[in-house]
């Protein structure tokens, strides 16, 4: 597996430096470097990049501007690349894969680039399992109502999911009952987690995360954002496919086109 890769820095240095660091990473190609936000967004929706590491700082469209350029499409994954650590609740709600603080160490790296390859492999994976699905539909229909979990199955399963998750923010614990959490954006190995009047950021990764919660209830429908199914109240379509979900709160979060199988639950 090739991972298509796009450099986005206004300092050739910067972009020199991250070449060479992964070089290293035989499944990393890079097809393309950028020295400003308007370009990147050009090169971005024409080369279609599956990860992006993007400065924040850049004269004119910043990083943050970049992001917002290329909603219109199906993004690439985005690993942010600065030299100041204030931008890092920001890089949550951008969907960021993960934060790196310049001057970029080889460890922290490393993981990064783990976290790529984990959340390619489960984007494929769910690709995978929405074809199967699909055929199995057409050819097959009796065998996929088979597939549903008996009452029995269904207690025993809800028993192994949390119903509350203790989140230490801010020198403080708060007792989270999982019910009341709306959705959760995910940014390497921190998540944001929004009940609706309240916002706490819980340092734990996606997958380990996701594994506490019952998925009868709560689903990817981003790269890296889980909603709360029973707080939808609308579903809007959007373009390419694509729609937003809009929950209780009024917050509305874009469903991908990779996650669209998650909106079916909602028509019948």
């Amino acid at each position: 597996m090739t991972i298509r890769t796009i450099l986005i820095d206004d300092e050739k240095l910067a972009i020199q430096g991250m070449q060479l660091r992964l070089e290293k990473f035989e499944d990393i190609e890079i097809i393309d470097t950028c020295l400003n936000g308007r370009e990147a967004i050009r090169k971005i929706k024409t080369l279609k990049p599956d990860l992006i590491f993007l400065d924040i700082q850049m004269p004119g469209f910043d990083g943050f501007s970049v992001v917002q350029g290329i909603m219109d499409i199906d993004p690439p994954l985005v690993v942010f690349c600065t030299a100041y650590s204030e931008h890092a609740i920001k890089a949550f709600e951008a969907q960021a894969v993960d934060y790196l603080l310049k001057p970029v160490e080889d460890v922290r790296l490393a993981d990064a680039i783990d976290r790529i390859r984990e959340r390619i492999r489960d984007k494929k994976g769910r690709e995978e399992a929405v074809k199967l699905m699909n055929v199995l539909n057409e050819v097959a229909p009796d065998a996929v109502e088979g597939l549903d979990l008996g009452d029995d199955d269904e207690a025993a399963a809800s028993s192994r999911y949390e119903k509350l998750i203790n989140i230490k923010d801010r020198g403080q614990i708060f007792r989270v009952d999982v019910d009341t959490i709306e959705r959760i954006d995910a940014a390497g190995d921190y998540m944001c987690i929004y009940t609706g009047d309240n916002s706490l950021i819980l340092r734990e990764t996606m997958k380990d995360l996701e594994k506490r919660l019952d998925p009868r209830n709560f689903q990817r429908v981003h790269r890296s954002t889980i909603v709360n199914l029973g707080l939808v109240r609308q579903v809007k379509p959007h373009t390419n496919g694509e729609c937003f979900l809009v929950l209780e709160s009024g917050a509305q979060v874009k469903v991908s086109r990779s996650y669209r199988d998650v909106v079916a639950r909602f028509v019948h």
